[in-house]
């Protein structure tokens, strides 16, 4: 566990918290002394158990909720709908009744779907969209006016190398992923004079459960390789650094960002590929 306890008494409100990235962040940023807020999509509300295994169980919650107390902070874990006002609302409540406040918020919800723009089902589209975009406007729309009163916030949202790069057969990811930058720079901007800071980081592949249902997505059409093994050396090989990108390269900037000294990178897109363009 970490020592440097910079973040002790300040209240971090993760979405995505308990898979993956979010997870990660979650884990560096209780290291470093905050009480966390983390949300997830519970795998027993799916209306469907296809593609579902990035989501975590009821079950798999609690354990994590046991983990991140080792940490030595309050935590909180519910199940999140980014995509639904009502559960944001109820979590950000909680939060402030709870700890009087939330300094920081990382928008780690996020999910995506192989389909190009022909037949792209509506629901599909409003799907990636509603997580990765407007989820994200409504959890800042929830905590910014807060974080302007007390004077101190970071808004760390995680992007893609989608945003500024285009993909086959994945136009409503990249254009969540673009929308998500637009996002981020005006918040920047709106939160600069009040000492509150909005970052993007934008990584390329990540080694996550979702990293996996994505490659199996596309391993399935036959696209590259001649199966998911296959296509996930092609996207090692194809990397500068011969390697996969971890979590915890992402935790670790996110948790650098939230120091005090970061406050001047604000409205930034950074992007951690190992030196690869996707």
């Amino acid at each position: 566990m970490d020592k440097d306890l910079y973040l002790k008494g300040r209240v971090a409100f993760i979405t995505g918290g308990l898979t993956g990235q979010g997870l990660a962040v979650a884990k560096k940023l209780a290291g470093h002394g905050a009480n966390v807020i983390a949300g997830s999509f519970c795998k027993e509300n799916l209306t469907s158990q296809k593609d579902a295994s990035h989501y975590p169980s009821s079950s798999e919650m609690a354990k994590v909720e046991n983990k991140l107390k080792e940490y030595g902070t309050e935590i909180v874990v519910s199940h999140l709908d980014i995509r639904d006002q009502v559960h944001i609302d109820r979590l950000t409540r909680l939060a402030v009744k709870r700890f009087g406040k939330i300094d920081i918020l990382v928008n780690a919800a996020g999910i995506t779907v192989e389909q190009g723009v022909c037949d792209h089902p509506d629901d599909l589209w409003e799907k990636v969209i509603g997580t990765n975009l407007t989820g994200a406007f409504r959890t800042i729309r929830a905590c910014l006016p807060m974080m302007i009163e007390n004077k101190w916030g970071r808004i760390i949202n995680l992007g893609s190398t989608a945003a500024s790069v285009g993909w086959a057969d994945n136009p409503a990811y990249c254009s969540s992923k673009s929308g998500l930058l637009g996002l981020t720079r005006c918040v920047a901007l709106e939160g600069a004079p009040h000492n509150v800071s909005c970052v993007m980081i934008s990584p390329t592949w990540v080694e996550t459960e979702l990293m996996e249902q994505n490659v199996s997505q596309i391993a399935a059409k036959g696209k590259k390789g001649t199966g998911k093994d296959a296509l996930k050396k092609e996207i090692i090989a194809n990397n500068p650094q011969g390697r996969m990108i971890q979590p915890n390269e992402i935790a670790s900037l996110t948790a650098h960002l939230c120091r005090n000294e970061s406050l001047g990178i604000t409205g930034e897109n950074i992007q951690v590929t190992g030196g690869a363009l996707w």
